[in-house]
């Protein structure tokens, strides 16, 4: 898709090891009748076709996937383009067509069979496609000693001789993991062998898991072994998609992870250091950089390869589930919905009573909540915000649940992992990237002001409504040249190919991050102080459960003064320069967490002080006026402060420094407007 390439549409050219007798090779080959298969080699023949029928030769790699113990010589050769082959490993030279010499780009006409293997091995194509056993491709740096296979020696390419577009490895150690970040940096899109093969171990697990629920439906006499046996079989296409969703995200995840390589470097480290400090990685067996080559690679703008980011990922969710299987979120009730959604739907409609009761409930839940931080490009997500804020692996992943579901993320998520073949990758990648950050940086609120022990139930109960009504009715609560800019945002997706409800949501992502704050201000307008009020803020698993929440305050009037008051201050225009500052270290990113903090708190004060003194927005012509008119009677230093931020826009990289004068200068205002209106 990246490469803007659709497997079901367009031709691509392939060239794989193996042949449609082996599970991994022949399943491969028949997921696209677009597949243009110029050569493959398994360790009896070599398969050459360099101009291949699409349509006729999938049907003839079906009929050998069906026959069995078939080899590529039972392939019928009336079927081959012109100069096709199909030629024994065993022969001693092999005579070449000059068709095969052109569409794989050789330089000579006769060659032994391992040097014809391993010229295929370094085609120009789109799809290099490994279906075999073996390891085929060492670093320039390594020996064929270090790839620990000697039989394919002579066979075996260095990573930087291969010329194809993406690298799929269906089977275990092609390649050694420095030939993959050798391949990487090179430009070839590869993961990982453990990548690509996830889905067989996550098909595994879905299987034992559900053999165990039926187990002990049919131990309780509710179901028979006959029974049992036609549901498995009825469910089999909804656990295939179950896997290769989990896949989907994988992937996407080390796609954002890679178009943000560099930006994510720092944070990447920080993890590995965690990581070594625990005795759960070694940078050296994992072929990962030192904190020295790491921060060579950021000043040169580079980050981890994806290879590499695949195994950071593998860790990310292994430590994940080990420390979350370790508190006592798994047995929190609102984990029950998650739980279900592990289970095909006949299983959730049929058998939930047995599903809340599975013996490896827990596993299950901590497997479910790993995946979903992970999988949203988080893997360095709980590093982040333990060293931001202090607060603990379970708060975070309850911030994490209670943003993720009071935002409604996962079906905005869902969408944007649907989008046609026709929208820009970059603006997938994009939109993703837009997620990613209302997760953090809801999370970082819901830390910061929910009180402890914190309740998921009442809190996502207490925020998505508000935050929904808020969604709704954007348009109309934003300032004018805000309003402008989601329009011109939201415009521009929709050219790109995105739905125009899609390209809405994401637009107003940035926008509803300040819903946590309009939320809290009406809230205290109503009366109900911190949202605690006289309900139960008890601790017990019982309390997640959603509760009454006493009287809000309508929360567009609210957002409307807000978004005026954010106008009038010209605050958006300082928070975008914020985000364009540098961040070079963890002490940065802090900083200016703190600053955008600092912010946040005085604008929430600046609205509750300006609704006190009887100020409303009403539309946005005359909201503009009234605010202005309120700011400059209520106190001075305004135009000192615009000053200031006129300065920092003009300013080509704005350092910290730069910001936190006009971040302080922008409290010290706002403060003295609220002592003034109080």
């Amino acid at each position: 898709r990246e490469l803007g390439l659709d497997p079901a549409v367009d031709r691509f050219t392939v060239i794989g090891i193996g042949d449609m007798s082996g599970d991994v090779f022949g399943n491969g080959m028949l997921l696209s009748d677009r597949i243009c298969l110029l050569a493959a080699f398994d360790h009896r023949h070599i398969f050459l076709d360099p101009d291949p029928d699409p349509a006729r030769s999938f049907a003839e790699r079906q009929r050998l996937f069906a026959l069995p113990r078939s080899s590529w010589a039972d392939y019928d050769r009336s079927l081959l383009s012109a100069g096709g082959q199909i030629v024994a490993r065993s022969a001693k030279s092999i005579t070449v067509s000059p068709e095969i010499r052109a569409a794989l780009g050789l330089d000579r006409e006769t060659w032994a069979p391992t040097e014809l293997i391993s010229a295929i091995l370094k085609a120009s194509v789109d799809l290099w496609w490994n279906g075999g056993i073996g390891t085929y491709v060492k670093a320039s740096s390594e020996t064929h000693h270090d790839a620990q296979d000697r039989g394919n020696d002579s066979l075996r390419i260095d990573a930087s001789e291969l010329r194809c577009r993406v690298l799929a490895e269906g089977g275990n150690l092609g390649l050694t993991q420095k030939a993959r970040i050798e391949a990487a940096w090179n430009g070839v899109r590869i993961n990982t062998d453990f990548i690509d093969n996830s889905a067989g171990v996550d098909c595994s697990d879905h299987e034992v898991n559900i053999k165990i629920l039926l187990g002990d439906v049919v131990a309780a006499g509710d179901l028979t072994m006959k029974q049992r046996d036609v549901l498995l079989a009825r469910m089999t296409d909804e656990v295939a998609a179950l896997c290769l969703r989990d896949n989907t995200l994988q992937n996407l995840a080390l796609s954002l992870t890679e178009a943000r390589a560099a930006e994510y470097a720092e944070p990447q480290a920080r993890m590995m250091r965690k990581l070594e400090r625990a005795g759960r990685l070694d940078r050296a067996i994992e072929f990962l950089p030192d904190d020295a080559a790491l921060a060579e690679r950021r000043r040169a703008g580079r980050g981890l390869t994806r290879p590499e980011s695949a195994v950071l990922l593998a860790y990310a969710k292994m430590t994940l589930f080990n420390d979350v299987l370790a508190t006592e979120l798994p047995d929190r009730p609102y984990f029950a919905r998650d739980l279900a959604k592990y289970f095909p739907r006949p299983l959730r409609r049929d058998f939930a009573g047995p599903i809340a009761q599975h013996r490896l409930r827990r596993e299950i839940i901590a497997t479910w909540l790993a995946n979903s931080l992970v999988n949203r490009g988080l893997d360095v997500f709980c590093t982040e915000l333990e060293d931001e804020t202090g607060a603990s692996l379970a708060d975070i992943c309850l911030g994490y649940v209670i943003t993720r579901d009071a935002f409604a993320l996962l079906p905005l998520w869902a969408a944007i992992e649907a989008l046609p073949m026709d929208v820009p990758p970059g603006l997938q990648i994009e939109m993703l990237g837009e997620a990613r950050e209302t997760l953090v940086r809801g999370t970082r609120w819901f830390l910061a002001h929910t009180p402890r022990p914190m309740r998921i139930g009442h809190t996502v109960a207490t925020f998505a409504g508000p935050i929904a009504t808020l969604a709704g009715a954007l348009e109309s609560t934003l300032a004018a040249s805000q309003a402008e800019a989601l329009a011109a945002t939201i415009a521009g997706h929709v050219e790109a190919g995105v739905s125009p409800d899609l390209a809405r949501g994401v637009a107003a992502l940035p926008y509803l991050l300040a819903a946590c704050d309009i939320v809290t201000v009406a809230r205290d307008l109503a009366g109900s102080g911190t949202g605690a009020g006289a309900e139960d803020e008890g601790g017990d698993a019982a309390g997640d459960a959603p509760v009454s929440l006493g009287t809000v305050a309508d929360p567009l009037p609210v957002a409307r003064l807000y978004f005026a008051l954010d106008e009038g201050l010209s605050l958006s225009r300082l928070r975008h320069r914020m985000r364009q500052a540098p961040i070079r270290t963890r002490w940065d990113r802090m900083a200016l967490s703190g600053l955008e903090d600092e912010l946040a708190m005085a604008l929430r004060a600046l609205t509750l002080a300006a609704w006190h003194s009887g100020i409303r927005a009403g539309t946005p012509e005359e909201a503009a006026s009234r605010i202005e008119a309120w700011l400059g009677a209520t106190l001075d230093g305004l135009g000192r402060y615009r000053e200031l931020l006129a300065e920092i826009e003009t300013a080509r990289d704005p350092d910290l420094a730069m910001l936190s004068v006009v971040v302080n200068s922008a409290g010290k205002l706002l403060r003295n407007v609220v002592l003034a209106a109080a």
